[in-house]
């Protein structure tokens, strides 16, 4: 791929992006989006372009975090996002890049509101379940939230519909892992693993596309040393930052990603 320099540059600059999100402040994926998208205005060929970085990422983050996975809420998600990877696979060749854009846009704005309303009015859970999940990390167990059982196959089909369609079910996640009022370490390292195996999941399917090349591949080469970068440099954040602050920022950056894909 024949970049000018100021191109190359937003590109390593994307690359330590991802990284970050990764192992630090999750959701700025689509801040790398909209970046590459300077490169690039093909939202579907981005998804492909990016897939194999997010892929080295998580790499890194599961590395750094397994040991905090929560599995009950994996196993609540993967068979519908697998379901929501399938549907996004039929409509990519049936919609435009602008039509993604506002579908995953409009999608991650809907569920950012929600969220907050959720907030505002809480459900509560199970006393054993708030206990043995926030006593790890020293939170007060009346600050895990339980919610319906349609919530998580909900954010499990959009999830897998909105990675394929614009590798933007960074934001989704978020809200979800927010939702379940799981404490700083937990989030991110079920994030970490949750990403880890839809990322492979998907690889298959960007191939099938034509999303993943011999050229894009090679352009990912150069630009994995940026995204290992920036995953250390989160890793190294991650555990100065408030759980308050920690939330409120990945909410924040999901809301912002949400506006900037319907905005253009």
């Amino acid at each position: 791929m024949s970049l000018e320099p100021a191109q190359w540059l937003l590109a390593v600059l994307a690359a330590v992006i991802i990284g970050f999100s990764k192992t630090g402040i999750g959701g700025l994926t689509l801040l790398a989006v909209a970046l590459f998208t300077q490169i690039s205005p093909a939202t579907k060929q981005i998804s492909g372009l990016i897939l194999p970085l997010l892929i080295v990422g998580d790499l890194i983050a599961v590395g750094s975090y397994r040991q905090h996975t929560q599995w009950k809420f994996l196993w609540k998600l993967f068979p519908w996002t697998a379901l929501g990877v399938l549907l996004g696979w039929f409509a990519m060749g049936r919609i435009d890049d602008r039509q993604a854009r506002l579908l995953v846009g409009a999608i991650i704005v809907t569920m950012v509101v929600m969220q907050i309303w959720r907030r505002r009015t809480p459900v509560a859970a199970s006393a054993s379940e708030r206990s043995a999940l926030a006593q790890p990390y020293g939170l007060p167990s009346s600050s895990l939230p339980d919610h319906g059982a349609w919530f998580a196959p909900m954010m499990g089909i959009l999830a897998g519909f909105t990675t394929l369609i614009a590798n933007a079910a960074g934001p989704l996640m978020a809200i979800y892992l927010l939702a379940m009022g799981l404490p700083k370490m937990a989030y991110v390292g079920t994030g970490a693993v949750f990403f880890m195996i839809l990322n492979w999941f998907k690889v298959p399917f960007m191939i099938n596309l034509g999303l993943i090349t011999t050229d894009s591949a090679q352009f990912d080469l150069l630009l994995a040393p940026a995204v290992i970068a920036g995953a250390f440099a989160g890793r190294a954040l991650l555990p100065r930052v408030n759980q308050r602050l920690f939330e409120n920022l990945a909410l924040a950056l999901s809301a912002v990603s949400g506006l900037k894909m319907l905005l253009g």
